[in-house]
């Protein structure tokens, strides 16, 4: 019997929440640089003759300038950055799922496998690769569970609930709270499995259904591997 892990999950690090800076700072900032170039302007139109400008006076007036055009650069700087703090901030909101396991082989899907019903898919990879909650929820049961060796149960807010099945420990407790992303386990090939690999099993209403379409309408395609979420934070 393998060993079974309780340290702390790994938790996915995504974008967090900046603080957006008032418009009316912004407004300030960017009034205070023009009004700082409009004195500059007038000092310099008052002048006769700029050849009888001190040294001093026009190093100052020199300044002076650069000061408003830099105070006016910080001021669009910290509006972009508003600007994508707060697509980071929708991105983090969304209703995230993810692949279990990136880089692996899809070896067998749901279907009639051996004149029996397959309930899931496995996914092909060395015994120890950690492996990720696909959504948030409450572990119902980490544990032995029969035909699944170690496995994780995780049921969503929705009620769908996904076990993991077959692993060579786990990382997380029973009642414990998980986010997508965050370490279940690492896999392995417990109970009735050949090879190492995870199984994957959604649940709906308490029967078992097939994972690709019901991932693939939220944005998961598990033959592709492909997760819309990371495309959309790196497209933002």
């Amino acid at each position: 019997m393998r060993q079974r892990l309780s340290s702390e999950p790994d938790r996915y690090r995504g974008r967090r929440r900046v603080p957006t800076p008032p418009r009316s700072r912004y407004a300030a900032v960017v009034t205070t640089a023009f009004v700082g170039a409009g004195i500059v302007a007038l000092g310099a139109g008052a002048m006769p003759d700029a050849k009888s400008i001190s040294p001093a006076a026009l190093d100052e007036i020199h300044h002076a300038s650069v000061a408003s055009q830099d105070a006016a650069a910080r001021a669009d700087s910290a509006d972009r950055a508003s600007r994508d703090s707060t697509r980071g901030e929708e991105a983090s909101e969304a209703d995230v799922w993810l692949l279990p396991l990136q880089g692996y082989d899809l070896k067998s899907s749901y279907g009639e496998r051996w004149g029996k019903l397959h309930t899931g898919v496995d996914m092909v990879a060395p015994e120890g690769t950690p492996y990720v909650a696909i959504h948030d929820g409450t572990v119902t049961k980490a544990g032995w569970f029969g035909g699944y060796g170690y496995a994780v149960i995780v049921r969503h807010a929705d009620g769908s609930e996904a076990i993991y099945g077959h692993s060579s420990a786990l990382s997380v407790q029973e009642g414990q709270q998980v986010k997508a992303g965050d370490q279940l386990g690492l896999v392995g090939m417990t109970g009735h499995a050949y090879g190492s690999h995870l199984h994957l099993e959604l649940h709906v209403k308490g029967e078992p259904i097939d994972p690709k379409p019901f991932l693939k309408e939220r944005g998961v395609d598990i033959e592709l591997q492909v997760e819309a979420y990371y495309n959309e934070v790196a497209a933002s």
